[in-house]
Order: C-alpha cells, then structure tokens, then sequence
C-alpha cells in the first residue's frame, strides 16, 4: 500500500467519524480555526507593540501611557480570544474521540452477539478483545488532532495570504518549507503503514496468548507447563517488543525532521529578512510580525504531522475492525413467536451438520419430542448428542433440514421469542461475576413484563436443589459469587446454571449433560423435581446414567450421527444391543463411582459441601 492510499483511506476514515459527529466536530473545528486566525493575530500584534511601542520609547527614551495600556489591551484581547478556541477546540476534539470509541466498541461487542457460534471458533478470545478494545482506539486516535489540523491549514493559507501582502519576497521563503513538510509526512505514512499493521495483529496475539493462559491456569498449574506457558507468551510478546521498536525507531528518525522543518523556515525568514529591511524594503515591525509568526506557527503546523502520522495505525485499526462488523454468517430471524402455551414440540425433519473443518457430523437426524415429554439423547462419545442441543436451541443452523418448535421453523421465530421459550444449559457452565439472584434473573422480564420476583428465584433455586446452600450464605441472594463464579463448586455452578433457565419459565428445556458434575443422588432429585415441577416445559437432556435414562419418558439413541433407534429405555435394552452394552458400560462406571462416594462420604446429604460457602465468607 502507498503512503497516498495511506492517506487517503485514513482521510476516509476520519471522514466517517467526522458524519457520526458533526455537531461536536463543527464546534472543535471552529475553535481551532479561531485559535489559528489569532495565531497570525499575535504575531501582528506583537509586531504592533514592537513598532509602536518598544521602538519610539527607544528612540525618544519615553513612552505614552495610553499608547502602552491600548498595546496591552490588544494582546491580553487576542489571547482571551486564543483560550477560548483552545477551550473549544480540546473539549469537542476530545468529546469526540471518545464518543467514537464508545459507539464503536459497542457496535463491534453487539457484532460479536448476532455471530453465531460457528464465527466465534474461528477467533481467539483475545483477538476479539483486541478488536473491540486496543483495534478501536487506534482507528480514532486520529479525530482529536483532526480540528487542529484543520485550523492549521486555514492559518497557514491566511498567513500566506497576510505574508504576500507584508513582502512576497519573505512569503516565498517561509512557503518552502510547506511542500517539503508534506512530502515528508508521505514517505513517512508509507514507510509505517505496514509496521503498524504488523503491531496491532501482534497486540492481538498476546492479548490471546494472555487469555488462554489466565483461563486455563488450573491446567497450567497442575500440569507444571508454567514455564512453556511463560515462554510461549515471551516469544510473542518479543515480537511485539520488536515490531512497537520498528515503529518507534521510524518515528525517531522521521519527527526530528518534521518538528525541525519549520523551524528552519523561521531562521531562513530570519536571515532573509534582515537583509530585506537592511535594503528598506520592509520596516522592523514587518520583520518582527513574520519572525513571530513562523515561530508560532511551528506547534499548529506540527498536528498536521499528527493527523498524518497516525493514519497508517488507524487504517489497521479500522481494517481490523470492519472485518467483525462486515462479518457474515450471522443468522437471520423471522417475526413468528412460538405459538400457544405450554410445553412446546420439539421437530428435527432430515437435519445434517458439519462444522468448519467439513467433516459430517450429523446425518439425516429425524425425530419428534411431543409436548411436555422428558425425551434422553443418548450415544458414544461424538455420536453428535451435543450438536443436537445445540441445534435445537439455534445456536446453530442445520445444512440442510429443518428443526420446528412448536411446528414453526426455527429460522422464522424471533430472535426474543426463540430465547424466551428455549433454554440451553451447557455442561460447562458460567457464572458471572454479580450476585446470586443476578446470576438466576439475569434481568429477564416475564411474558407480563415484569421482572423475574424473588420468590420464583427461590422456587428455581429449589427445583435445582441448590436452595439450601444459597440460604446458607452470607447475604443470601446478594451474595457475590466472584469472577466466573470461583466461590461456587462444579455442581453448585451447574445447579444455579439450571436454576437460571428454569426462572424464565422456558417451554422448551434442554440439558446438555447438565449435572455432570453432580452426584448421582443429587442429579436424582434434580430430574424427580423436574418431571413434578416443570410440567410446563418440553425437556431434551443428553444422558449418561442409567437413573436420568430410565426417568425419560423416551430415548433417541445416536451413533455416529445417525438416529439408530428411538423408543422407551426398555424397549432399547431389549432390542438394540449398542444402546444395551453402552447403558451397562454407564451402569458400572457409576457403581464404581457410587462405591468410592460412599466410602469418601457415609452421610446422605443432597448438599453440596460448605467449602464454597467458607469462601465467600
């Protein structure tokens, strides 16, 4: 990319920002254009006081007040002036900016919500914060020095202007240095716009690395790969250090030229000058008044320099960002709801799935759950069980197929009436780092629009079986769980997990290996309070133990993607031998489990322990 494709997308860029906020922008650009006039303003009217003032006292030896007191009113009234457009030019300059990188962050974090899934395994955590955090600042970094680059170029054609009328002769030499400043700033963008490209990937992959490494610290730690972890992000981040060090080393060579360039056209003015007034052809006055005023004018000048210099980080920038917000494979919602009341059919009609890498997950999955049946998934480990809770929640679209809730396609409800009648609960489960009862409300509202009460948290909560260890807490509902819920156990995490579905009254419950980190007895209780408390909801579940199976009202039994058999638990022991040696397989791993539970833990107890509880106290 050349430095004018540089230049120019940057202008484009800024440009945009410039149509999100044209009123803060006018103001900004109207202070700096008065700043600059009065820039030139001072240099004359210092120039005025030199000749009208300093130069007859020195040759009389005397002085009149009031031609004294009308030389300082002139320059105390220039300078208020000059706070005044600097007051407005860093207010709207700065509100601006950061108004841009406010509205951005949240258009990039809203993106990230419509991308399904799918988009979401394609990109590190830390890429994504990367792009909605360091990739947005830079893109704006840029607008605030904006108005003041654009003041500086109507002082600078107001001060040619003013210098052709004081001697073309001095005009001529201070515009010299204009055309050298410009190519400067050319060679300059080109030679960095790669380097900062580089930077801001690099900024990505640390970021990444650091995430992976903070989320996975238990494995880090219990594995002993703290030292591989340590010197995989050292790698990256030299290479950061190196390619911010290319950037800095470029920019060393390149801003003492640009800071001295005008500078040099104060001293050329200087020099020529001298000799212009030693010929006559100008008085002392005119030469203070241009002296003065390229010496002013090399601080305004130098911001366009700024505006120049950092377009190549915000092309980088805005590159990275518009690749989230142009971003396909977002999904499509219609406008239907789920009609009528109650529990609601789940349909899947001839789905296939594959995923990224090509390979066929699903193949040809048909089956009905009738409304308020308890339908068990169950199958070897990647028959693709997950995959249809998935689907059936829509996190995910079919390739081909169609999945109906409530005999209405997926892909024509609303994206509010789908959230609002199908609840998900993952296996890995995720607590946020709030309250007990913002962690089950989530700040939802009913379908009578109010919110979610406290006394249908307790009834969720109780349903979950996690109710007695909630009351047991320090400040019962309010009590703050920590970041991603580190107070709470495994099966405390996965029972407020289920609460949290169960409080929006879902039509549609579906459990992806939901309990798995509860004991038996426990995930019991759970599913008997289930089936006796959640008749308003239809329930998938993807099961593992003979106890959850056998409370299903049917099972859908799956290998390698493919519906092998669907019926009662009985009828597949009997009839299907899969099915019959991978219950038992279950059935002995969880004897195994039962024993050591047992002999770890005699009481019978349905609670969690008061590990978590000692915690958070």
């Amino acid at each position: 990319m050349t430095g004018r494709d540089v230049i120019g997308r940057g202008l484009r860029v800024l440009w945009a920002g410039v149509q999100h906020e044209p009123k803060i922008f006018t103001i900004a650009t109207i202070g700096s254009v008065l700043f600059g006039l009065l820039t030139i303003g001072t240099a004359y009217a210092l120039g005025y006081v030199v000749g009208h003032v300093v130069e007859p006292a020195f040759a009389t030896e005397r002085y009149e007040w009031g031609t004294l007191l009308l030389a300082a009113g002139l320059v105390l009234a220039v300078s208020a002036g000059k706070v005044i457009g600097i007051f407005g030019r860093r207010l709207g300059s700065g509100f601006m900016q950061f108004r841009l990188q406010a509205l951005y962050r949240r258009k990039v974090t809203r993106r990230y919500l419509e991308l399904p899934p799918a988009w979401h395994a394609r990109h590190s955590t830390g890429s994504l914060l990367s792009n909605a955090n360091s990739d947005v600042e830079a893109t704006w970094w840029p607008i605030a020095p904006l108005p003041f680059a654009i003041g500086s170029i109507v002082m600078m054609v107001a001060a040619v202007v003013v210098l052709f009328f004081t001697d073309w002769v001095l005009a001529l030499v201070g515009l010299a240095v204009f055309p050298a400043l410009f190519s400067l700033n050319v060679v300059y963008s080109r030679r960095m716009a790669p380097r900062q490209a580089k930077a801001q990937s690099l900024r990505a992959s640390v970021s990444g690395i650091a995430h992976e490494s903070f989320d996975g610290a238990l494995v880090v730690k219990t594995m002993g790969r703290e030292q591989a972890e340590t010197e995989r992000f050292a790698a990256k981040a030299a290479e950061l250090r190196d390619a911010l060090i290319r950037v800095g080393r470029l920019r060393g060579v390149f801003d003492p030229s640009l800071e001295s360039l005008p500078s040099v056209g104060t001293l050329a003015v200087l020099v020529a000058g001298a000799w212009r007034v030693q010929s006559g052809a100008i008085s002392l006055q005119d030469l203070i008044s241009v002296t003065l005023l390229f010496t002013v004018m090399a601080f305004p000048v130098r911001s366009i320099g700024w505006v120049l210099g950092e377009l190549p980080r915000s092309v980088a920038g805005w590159d990275r960002v518009q690749r989230v917000l142009t971003a396909t494979g977002e999904m499509a919602y219609g406008e239907s709801g789920v009609p009528g009341d109650g529990p609601a059919e789940i349909a899947f009609d001839r789905v296939d799935f594959s995923y990224v890498d090509g390979e066929r997950v699903l193949h040809d999955v048909t089956f009905k759950v009738k409304p308020g049946k308890t339908v068990a998934l169950v199958g070897p480990t990647g028959s693709g069980k997950s995959t249809v809770a998935t689907l059936a929640s829509r996190l995910l679209d079919p390739d081909s197929g169609e999945i109906k809730l409530g005999g209405v396609p997926a892909t024509d409800l609303a994206a509010a009436d789908l959230a609002a009648a199908v609840a998900l609960v993952p296996q890995l489960s995720f607590a946020f780092d709030d309250t007990v009862r913002a962690n089950v409300t989530l700040d939802r509202l009913r379908p009578d629009g109010t919110p979610i009460s406290d006394d249908e948290t307790w009834a969720a909560l109780a349903t979950a079986q996690v109710k007695p260890f909630v009351e047991r807490l320090p400040d019962g509902l309010d009590t703050e769980l920590g970041e991603r819920g580190t107070t709470l156990s495994g099966g405390q995490r996965q029972r407020l997990v289920l609460a949290r579905a169960l409080a929006g009254q879902p039509r549609v419950l579906i459990l992806d290996d939901a309990t798995s980190a509860v004991d038996p007895r426990v995930e019991a209780a759970i599913l008997r309070s289930l089936r006796s408390t959640s008749g308003g909801a239809t329930i998938l579940v993807v099961a593992y133990r003979r106890a959850t199976i056998a409370l299903a009202d049917e099972v859908i039994y799956l290998e390698q993607g493919r519906v092998v058999a669907h019926g009662t638990h009985t009828q597949l022991l009997e009839s299907v031998p899969g099915y019959a040696g991978l219950v038992t397989a279950y059935e002995k791993a969880e004897a195994e489990r039962d024993r050591s539970y047992d002999a770890e833990e005699p009481e019978d107890d349905l609670e969690e322990p008061d590990t978590a509880m000692e915690i958070v106290r």
